[in-house]
């Protein structure tokens, strides 16, 4: 007889498993993670705009200023949510530290998920560059060994596999 594997744990963004939390109230959920990964891991669902106290529906945010510290503003109030949007990161990093997590699913283009893919504005009407959002730039700094990708493209076995090697003892 084999061991069973120990349950595996992976954060994703909250709308990749339906819940109705973009700025727009529209369900976006990805198949690879409700059909595929949900039947191989405990999903733990991360919504940092949510978390900030931002409703449903709500303005669109856009990230400004510097890829190292970029601002998330509200592209019609003005509104500064960066400080709140760094706090829930925070404190839900720590959650998934005590939780195990093995690994992150992020929505792409996002200003708090993107993975290299959000917007960033040097100013408003600027180009923009490519940067990674909020919550994506923290995870790449606090858990560099831990796999980290977008839902577009997702290969579940392999991010799974992946997820497994990064957390076995050493």
């Amino acid at each position: 007889m084999s061991a069973a594997l120990p349950a595996l744990r992976i954060a994703v963004s909250a709308c990749l498993i339906g819940e109705p939390v973009r700025y727009d109230g529209q369900e976006k959920s990805c198949a690879a993670v409700t059909g595929g990964l949900a039947a191989l891991a405990e999903l733990v669902p991360l919504c940092p705009e949510v978390g900030a106290g931002m409703p449903v529906p709500r303005e669109a945010v856009d990230l400004f200023g510097d890829a190292v510290a970029p601002r998330m503003v509200g592209v019609v109030t003005g509104e500064d949510w960066t400080a709140r949007a760094n706090a829930w990161i925070d404190a839900a990093l720590d959650r998934c530290v005590a939780l195990g997590v093995a690994g992150f699913v992020l929505k792409a283009r996002s200003p708090s998920c993107g993975v290299g893919t959000a917007s960033l504005y040097a100013a408003p009407g600027a180009e923009p560059s490519r940067t990674d959002g909020l919550l994506a730039g923290a995870i790449r700094r606090r858990f560099p060994h831990l796999p980290l990708v977008e839902d577009e493209g997702l290969d579940v076995a392999a991010f799974v596999a992946r997820a497994r090697a990064a957390t076995r003892p050493r």
